[in-house]
């Protein structure tokens, strides 16, 4: 099993660099050709998302990103460390305020796009973050 990991500031610059080593890397691992743009969106929408998550809960800790070979398969993590907590119902006629609306429904969006792109989606998060595991399967790479 092969590994790659990257770790980026939380910032909407770095997530064209991920994306394009997480294709590089799908390539390398086997990933067909014809879903490594899937790849490239997921990834991008993947960490689009942990940077957004980051960002509103002011957390300037890396992105973190493993890029696993495995027998027959390739996965991407893309993990956070912005805290969840199980939501509470709020009493009667008391709202969230805006920012966590907003931040809630862009963060459904992104894994709605990303359960779009990828059949294989595990999502997983706790109070100390989050991680988004992505399979795609892998051919064996034949020399001539």
């Amino acid at each position: 099993m092969a590994t790659v990991e990257l770790r980026f500031s939380p910032l909407p610059e770095h997530v064209r660099t991920a994306r394009l080593v997480a294709a590089a890397v799908a390539r390398r691992a086997g990933v067909d050709e014809a879903v490594l743009d899937e790849v490239r969106l997921a990834v991008g929408e993947a960490c689009s998302r942990a940077v957004g998550l980051h960002r509103s809960s002011d957390i300037t800790a890396p992105v973190r990103v493993a890029l696993i070979e495995e027998e027959k398969q390739f996965s991407i993590e893309v993990g956070d460390e912005a805290p969840r907590t199980i939501a509470v119902p709020a009493a009667p006629g008391v709202a969230g305020s805006g920012d966590e609306l907003e931040a809630e429904g862009e963060d459904e969006m992104g894994l709605a796009v990303i359960s779009g792109l990828v059949d294989d989606v595990e999502v997983t998060a706790d109070e100390s973050g989050g991680l988004l595991r992505m399979t795609w399967p892998t051919t064996p790479l034949t020399l001539p």
